[in-house]
């Protein structure tokens, strides 16, 4: 194999069909470029030649901080990357502060940073390319990506906040706004719960019943009565299997539910507005959706499992748990909830039992908002389609047109890890490519791919001459 063919392979990663600085490894590059490369090692290259390389194959020129930055330098170690560049492939420590390019390996450990930077902040690597090579400092960069990383000390050194009301985890389901309409109904007309079942009671009665269980009486509701079967089925779960023998033995049931309805709720309402008191320091927010009973002991027991963990605990996170929150009304509960996906700087998505129209409307508000997601599907088949097939697993943040991705796992153990990482600065990510022109960023945990480039030359431009292209970040 011939120089050249050593080169353009060792570099294929980095060649992409956008032209500029995708264009750098091409057939078509200078036997020169070849020669000063392939002898890098004994005689190392300085910002000047690394230039006159560029210019000989038709690409501009870098500053000094641009050289400085992605050659020389450690970011992360300032806090200003969201990942470690010292554990990338080719990483050596005589990288750090070296003013010339050593090897090979040196080299193409800039230009790995380089795109996946681009990837990470601008969608776009030709035209990361242009926004950052005339930057004089490396300082001006550090700006730019620092906006994609988090100031984990400054969380590490927040004070506690206000603490929650507490809420027995068997009762957080009566939070849910079909127990709101079943115990506390808007219509001051409607028969309170324990009447309307005294009345199905009678009807049981006179059918010729003697014996009975609230399910039974459930059962017997006609569909388009004053509460419905579905409505009194989630309400009255704890006692569906009660037999019922008279009229007091149904306010025996029912009343005590009722009576923990009325605690529950209340200190729900409470805790949504000392939410509402975090909003500007509001670390996560978990989107869900929770039909059964079950499914509110469940969440209660996956919040409990991933924030607790030892591992985060330092970091003094601020999140929404949807088992310890309600609002007088839908409406409000909507506005609330939206508000708190706009503010949290990240997300979480639970995908429990069944899918549903509003956790996927907050994940995809939070995607388009370019704001770290994690899809959390604990069944292995759906959580191949929801990174692979789903259609929020892609989207864009609509401020730049970056191109983002929601993490995607089915293991309860990563998402703590995810979060840890996100927070601390320490993903883990990997430049790669679909095809021959399409890049990938992807997250290494997880398999998931959180950035991308379309080897679609229409689109992408097309993408990129709509969007301000200000140098911009999305995490």
């Amino acid at each position: 194999m011939s120089s050249k063919s050593n080169i353009l392979s060792e570099f294929e990663l980095f060649r992409g069909n956008g032209g500029g600085i995708e264009a750098w490894f091409s057939d078509d590059i200078p036997d020169t470029v070849i020669d000063v490369l392939n002898n890098c090692e004994k005689h190392p290259i300085s910002c000047e030649v690394l230039n006159q390389l560029l210019i000989l194959s038709h690409e501009a020129g870098m500053s000094h901080g641009f050289f400085e930055f992605y050659f020389q330098y450690d970011p992360h170690a300032d806090g200003a990357s969201w990942y470690d560049p010292k554990k990338l492939p080719e990483f050596d420590p005589q990288f750090i502060s070296s003013t010339e390019i050593k090897s090979l390996k040196h080299l193409k450990w800039g230009l790995r940073r380089f795109y996946m930077d681009a990837l990470l902040c601008f969608g776009n690597i030709r035209q990361a390319y242009r926004n950052l090579r005339n930057l004089q400092y490396k300082e001006d960069i550090r700006a730019i990506t620092r906006r994609s990383a988090f100031d984990t000390e400054q969380m590490k050194k927040r004070g506690n906040g206000l603490p929650l009301e507490q809420i027995a985890r068997d009762d957080r389901y009566l939070i849910a706004e079909i127990a709101c309409k079943t115990y506390d109904p808007a219509d001051v007309n409607l028969p309170s719960l324990t009447e309307f079942m005294k009345e199905r009671f009678k009807q049981q009665i006179s059918a010729g019943k003697k014996v009975m269980t609230v399910r039974d009486l459930v059962s017997s509701v006609p569909q388009q009565d004053k509460y419905t079967m579905d409505q009194l089925s989630f309400s009255l779960d704890e006692v569906l299997d009660r037999q019922i023998q008279t009229e007091d033995e149904i306010a025996n049931a029912i009343d005590p539910i009722h009576a923990k309805f009325q605690t529950a709720r209340e200190r729900a309402l409470k805790n949504t507005k000392l939410y509402l008191s975090m909003i500007s320091d509001l670390d996560i927010y978990v989107a869900t959706s929770m039909r059964r009973r079950d499914d509110f002991r469940a969440m209660a027991e996956f919040c409990s499992s991933v924030f607790q963990a030892p591992n985060l605990q330092d970091l003094k996170l601020r999140y929404f748990d949807p088992t310890r929150s309600a609002a007088v009304g839908h409406e409000d509960k909507g506005l609330i909830e939206c508000l708190m996906v706009k503010c949290a700087k990240v997300l979480i998505y639970n995908a429990g039992t069944s899918d549903s129209f509003g956790k996927d409307v907050e994940a995809a508000m939070a995607l388009s908002l370019g704001k770290p997601v994690v899809f959390f599907c604990d069944q292995l088949p759906r959580g191949n389609f929801y990174r692979a097939v789903h259609p929020l697993s892609r989207l864009i943040n609509f401020s730049n047109g970056v191109p983002v991705g929601a993490i995607v796992t089915e293991n309860q153990l990563h998402v703590t890890e995810l979060i840890s990482r996100i927070f601390r600065n320490e993903m883990e990510l990997e430049l790669r490519k679909k095809s021959g022109d399409y890049f990938l960023l992807v997250e290494q945990l997880t398999d998931s791919t959180i950035r991308l480039q379309t080897d679609d030359l229409l689109l992408r431009e097309t993408f990129w001459n709509y969007y301000n292209p200000s140098p911009s970040v999305a995490h």
